[in-house]
């Protein structure tokens, strides 16, 4: 039959669903494969597209696939691995079966930016045009009506296309054991040319021995005459080493997690960064020491990248032995303003976490805890509770003022305030300052001391402290 018989397929796309479908929908697998061999004819179906594969014998091993699963919710990338063929493909041929009424959508996959894709699931169906040409007769409504009988007219044809698709079956189901067997390889191998046997010198008969087992010799003595080869083992490989790019990007990954001010940053970018270090071997500890000592960074930076790639600058060749990034880390971790910057981060406010899921379960633990107030109903969607703040040390007020000193404890106390300054320190001034008042600290420290050191903890992330060197930049 030709498409001038009145039997070419074609389902727009409104009725490839199952609530809408003209199709016959059947659980029967083999019955299905006999109506796509029929469609697979020639004239049957013709896609209306001027470009993409076309109706064929890849179409029909897709729908041998689709005909062994239950429910049929096929992967893309699983029958693209199955065929050997690409994703695009595969899309090709699914939507030539809808277009053919061999497929309809039971449900449509999705693909929402942030969860986890879903395949589509399709039933298989019986087109129209199928039943009128063998002459199939059909009770029920809509796509679940069921077959009852067929015309004499129609049952050569539909023993052919049975035959048809019992050799299909057979022929894919031995080349799939035949794949098998050429990837596990075969045990029994007959000789090569020019080679004798494996069986034993001793007379008797060529096949196996049917009284008792006899010792085959050893894979390891050779035949005369001929030449034995080990191949050569492949070198180890050792799992888990780091190549240079990979110190990178774990090196910058600590930092990140390590340095609050990096935290934002991507990691591609900082390996770029710390590549001259990185590869002088530096670890995420002698970087931050690297870092104290050229001065710390403003509360807010706005690109940390540019400030650490300017920070960072020249430091290989500053420290370039182990010794000497030893002793800076020392007294990075001996001074006492890296120590206040460390705990910082766990003395700061309470942040509510970014993930939806993760806000979701920290809501529900804080109701838990909370528990119903006066039988009043919690709402649905309540804001986060403000965490309690850690309480602070109680220090002195204004008014109080400085204790009374002697003009010698005074003096003492404005050297170790000055010495602690030229070493780019200036928690005491700022302590003092922020206890007593601006008044009395001057007074207490001096007015020029103060200032100096308000205008040094006034500087912004992109300018450095302190150089190696012990100058001012």
């Amino acid at each position: 039959m030709t498409a001038a018989d009145g039997t070419a397929l074609w389902v727009p796309a409104p009725q490839q669903w199952m609530s809408t479908t003209k199709g016959r929908a059947t659980g029967d697998a083999y019955s299905w494969m006999q109506a796509v061999h029929w469609a697979a004819q020639p004239g049957r179906y013709t896609p209306r597209r001027s470009h993409g594969p076309r109706f064929g014998t890849t179409t029909v091993a897709l729908a041998q696939r689709l005909a062994r699963l239950s429910p049929c919710r096929p992967g893309v990338s699983y029958l693209a691995r199955c065929l050997k063929v690409s994703e695009r493909t595969v899309q090709y041929h699914l939507a030539m079966l809808r277009e053919a009424g061999l497929l309809a959508y039971v449900v449509r996959g999705t693909r929402t930016r942030g969860s986890r894709a879903l395949a589509s699931e399709f039933a298989r169906t019986v087109p129209p045009e199928f039943d009128r040409a063998l002459g199939i007769r059909t009770t029920g409504e809509g796509a679940f009506r069921r077959m009852t009988g067929m015309a004499e007219a129609g049952r050569e044809e539909i023993a052919r296309l049975a035959r048809t698709a019992a050799r299909t079956a057979r022929a894919r189901r031995r080349a799939r054991a035949q794949t098998s067997r050429a990837a596990l390889g075969s045990t029994f191998r007959g000789p090569a040319d020019g080679m004798t046997g494996c069986t034993p010198r001793v007379g008797g008969s060529v096949g196996s021995p049917s009284a008792d087992l006899v010792s085959l010799p050893s894979e390891k003595r050779v035949v005369p005459g001929t030449t034995h080869t080990t191949p050569p083992k492949a070198p180890a490989v050792r799992r888990g080493a780091l190549n240079r790019v990979g110190r990178r990007f774990q090196l910058a990954r600590e930092l990140s997690q390590q340095v609050g001010w990096l935290a934002r940053t991507p990691v591609p970018r900082l390996a770029w960064v710390l590549r001259h270090v990185s590869d002088a071997g530096w670890s995420a500890c002698e970087v931050q020491a690297w870092l104290h000592l050229r001065g710390a960074a403003a509360r807010r930076v706005h690109r940390p990248s540019g400030l650490l790639a300017t920070l960072i600058a020249g430091a290989e060749s500053g420290l370039d032995t182990a010794d000497k990034r030893a002793a800076a880390v020392a007294g990075w971790r001996d001074s006492r303003q890296a120590a206040r910057q460390r705990h910082e981060a766990w003395q700061g406010a309470w942040q509510a976490p970014r993930d939806p899921g993760v806000l979701h379960l920290v809501t529900s633990a804080t109701e838990a805890l909370a528990g119903p107030r006066h039988g009043v109903a919690t709402p649905a969607t309540p804001a986060m509770p403000a965490m309690p703040a850690t309480p602070a040390t109680p220090v002195a007020s204004a008014a109080e003022g400085p204790l009374e000193l002697s003009d010698g404890e005074l003096d003492a106390l404005r050297a170790t305030a000055r010495g602690e300054f030229m070493s780019g320190e200036t928690t005491l001034i700022t302590t003092a300052v922020e206890t007593w008042g601006l008044r009395l600290a001057r007074q207490v420290y001096g007015g020029d001391l103060v200032s100096r050191a308000l205008r040094l903890t006034r500087g912004t992330g992109l300018m450095a402290v302190r150089t190696v060197g012990g100058g001012a930049r």
